[in-house]
């Protein structure tokens, strides 16, 4: 969709509508930092039928573990990755996952690269699904609104973790990603581990184990553009042997209970390391807790890298 976009911003210019074109680009100018500021949502675009569909086709499920004080802000810790975090995207960017009954008066805001909302009429399409920049400055705006009730959904393990997303993968990158912890600990937001079983079987990647230059490759280039290419497949329309389309796998995502965090302007770096400490724990109880409901063997654990 964001290459589709793109052509039609270029086709604007060098076809007869070149004045479309200039206008979209001085309002793209005025509206430069609505991604950091809370975004453009619309619950038309939310509620579309084709994310009935897209919830459906896996299916998506959403289970709550604890009941969430709309008088609070959050930041919920959103693992694994995956290929194309299609969990994440289907709970907390439609109104068909039973979000608004499982947490009444709770408004979740997706964050990602701020890299796709440089992509012109692209970026109107995902702010109206509820997407936000993944920027501090946009972190900050969302949990510091006053009165409660918004959560920041972060994917911690970032593009890195994509190139980690095989089948039965359960290793996430988190052990140097401190910047969420130091974001709730000044916006006293408070933390939510939440695993999404199933994330990493929609599709398979060529392998690409550390230090093979497959992946010495594609993380060069996630240090030059920002995001990371993982090369996947899955099955095709009509047939299940190749293709692009994700397989039909069950995504269980499960929402944790929440870790209370007492506001700090300035943390320390030993409050920080306290904290995330605490997180990594709560997280990994709330995967063995689950783990055995949605076929993952009791022998199986995370790994933190």
């Amino acid at each position: 969709v964001a290459q589709c976009c793109c052509g039609v911003f270029v086709i604007l210019f060098i076809g007869n509508y070149w004045f479309l074109g200039a206008l979209y680009v001085l309002w793209l100018y005025s509206d430069w930092e609505t991604p950091q500021a809370g975004g453009r949502r619309s619950q038309w675009v939310r509620r579309w039928t084709v994310w009935r569909f897209f919830r459906d086709y896996f299916p998506i499920h959403l289970i709550k573990t604890s009941d969430l004080d709309p008088s609070h802000n959050y930041l919920f810790g959103f693992h694994p990755h995956g290929v194309l975090v299609a969990g994440a995207f289907g709970n907390f960017c439609t109104e068909y996952s039973g979000f608004k009954e499982l947490f009444p008066g709770l408004t979740p805001y997706l964050h990602i690269l701020p890299f796709w909302f440089r992509c012109p009429f692209f970026r109107e399409y995902i702010m109206s699904a509820g997407l936000v920049s993944a920027s501090m400055k946009s972190g900050s705006y969302v949990l510091k609104k006053g009165g409660g009730g918004n959560i920041s959904v972060i994917v911690i393990g970032g593009a890195e973790e994509s190139l980690n997303a095989h089948p039965g993968s359960l290793n996430l990158s988190i052990l140097k990603r401190k910047g969420f912890i130091k974001m709730a600990l000044k916006c006293g937001a408070h933390l939510v581990p939440v695993f999404s079983f199933g994330e990493n079987e929609l599709f398979k990647q060529v392998a690409n184990p550390k230090g093979s230059w497959l992946r010495n490759l594609q993380s060069r280039m996630q240090k030059v553009m920002g995001f990371a290419l993982p090369l996947f497949h899955a099955r095709g329309i009509f047939q299940y042997s190749f293709g692009l389309i994700p397989y039909r796998k069950p995504i269980h995502t499960v929402v944790g209970s929440p870790i209370a965090v007492k506001q700090s302007s300035n943390p320390t770096a030993e409050e920080i390391e306290q904290l995330h400490q605490t997180y990594l724990q709560e997280l990994k109880t709330l995967f063995e807790e689950h783990k055995g409901k949605y076929g993952i063997p009791q022998h199986e654990t995370l790994v933190f890298e």
